[in-house]
């Protein structure tokens, strides 16, 4: 890394760092130089990385996950995501989604990446990374700077028909849900993964959701909900990338989802070496070849780039 470049993200890591929120990152131990030194030569070994992140990246910009010990929604409260199938065969449902993101996506947009999203931007810039993809769908990784991303996941960012073509930003849909709802206000509350908060029926049962201006078919988040699959086409891309990687580090994830585990079944399939940095078991532990049972933000932003 130049000097004046290096310069420019110390600073920026800096102020991340200032701003770290750990209210929904687990119980961890410290890292130790012992596990910094395992990494770095991870990395120093095996060049063209192929990337994988998940919610425990987001996590520590004050993102809550689903699945962390004490701290994830399953284990703070009943509540569980929206399925999919209920989402497209029943408006009341569709109703009380937008009404609960509505009332989250300021929060949620105003979330900004952390030192590990800095240094996974830093580590594209220097060549280190083949391929970025995220389980995540908060556009954090773009907010710090890389550009070779995959969002296995789909993105909040963006809003899409079922019925045709028509793609538009969620900002823009922000706009339109507060010129159908100009009454609709709600005291700041905690937000849950996606953008969800907990809101009152009557809130809810008043407010209005609009269908596609094209042609009025169901508008939903590009997002892969519980129950969706992902997209086959998108699949085979994430698969060419990994065969044309070197090796595979997993940060940030307990790969319980088949979508991102499936990778690395394949990368095990495929003999490339496999590195886990997440603070608690994952479900590929048995087959990586070296797993850190670390906070990523400990140690991430610790890797020197040659």
């Amino acid at each position: 890394m130049d000097t004046i470049r290096k310069q420019i993200f110390l600073k920026y890591l800096h102020l991340s760092t200032r701003h770290l929120n750990l209210k929904y990152v687990p119980k961890h131990d410290s890292c130790n130089s012992e596990s910094i030194s395992l990494l770095q030569n991870f990395i120093n070994n095996h060049k063209s990385l192929f990337v994988l992140t998940g919610a425990g990246v987001s996590t520590e910009s004050g993102l809550p996950d689903y699945r962390s010990k004490d701290v994830g929604l399953y284990d703070r409260s009943s509540h569980r995501p929206v399925q999919y199938k209920d989402f497209i065969s029943n408006c009341e449902v569709r109703k009380r989604y937008w009404a609960r993101n509505f009332a989250g996506w300021k929060t949620f947009s105003s979330v900004q990446p952390n030192s590990v999203h800095l240094s996974l931007a830093e580590w594209e810039k220097n060549n280190l990374i083949h391929c970025l993809v995220t389980q995540n769908v908060d556009r954090l990784h773009h907010k710090a700077g890389s550009k070779n991303v995959i969002e296995l996941h789909g993105t909040s960012y963006l809003v899409k028909c079922l019925n045709c073509p028509n793609l538009f930003s969620r900002h823009s849909f922000q706009s339109l849900l507060l010129s159908l709802n100009p009454s609709f206000q709600v005291e700041e509350v905690e937000i849950r993964p996606d953008a969800d908060v907990e809101l009152n029926s009557e809130l809810i049962n008043s407010f209005n959701v609009p269908d596609c201006e094209k042609c009025g078919g169901i508008l939903k988040p590009d997002v892969v909900f519980f129950g969706e699959n992902v997209r086959k086409e998108k699949v085979f891309n994430v698969r060419q990338q990994l065969e044309l990687s070197n090796a595979v580090i997993v940060l940030g994830s307990s790969l319980q989802v088949y979508s991102g585990y499936r990778f690395l079944s394949a990368a095990s399939e495929l003999k490339k070496k496999i590195c886990i940095v997440n603070i608690g078991p994952t479900r590929a532990d048995e087959i990586a070849d070296l797993k850190l049972s670390v906070r990523c933000g400990d140690i991430v932003p610790k890797i020197e780039l040659l």
